[in-house]
């Protein structure tokens, strides 16, 4: 019953920056953590950025750290991954997700998610 629908994704030269938005609906009771995935050809996806709902606390992946900042909507069911700095090795799909509750994974209900591509 949850869906994502990802956006903001597009081309961007290295150095550049993009906002990517995500809209978690459905009959969401909760959430408690809110996060961007990426996956790149030929790789696993990976976890980028996550947010707790209830202390705002943030994690970051390596190699996004001081670039990327996932930020959160409470009130709009909506999370964002304001991406600086961008590398053509940050080309990848991008999805979000949600935990509903500490008590439970990621859901295993996928968006479409949004293309982010870095070339010159």
């Amino acid at each position: 019953q949850v869906r994502l629908v990802e956006s903001g994704g597009g081309l961007v030269q290295p150095g550049g920056s993009l906002r990517l938005s995500c809209v978690a609906s459905g009959n969401i009771f909760s959430i408690f953590a809110m996060g961007w995935f990426r996956q790149a050809p030929g790789k696993e996806r990976e976890l980028v950025a996550t947010i707790f709902s209830g202390s705002g606390n943030t994690v970051y992946t390596d190699s996004v750290k001081g670039r990327f900042t996932i930020s959160r909507d409470n009130a709009k069911n909506t999370a964002y991954l304001q991406m600086n700095s961008l590398k053509p090795e940050d080309t990848a799909v991008y999805y979000c997700n949600i935990r509903i509750a500490i008590t439970t994974n990621w859901s295993p209900s996928w968006g479409q998610g949004t293309q982010v591509t870095v070339s010159s």
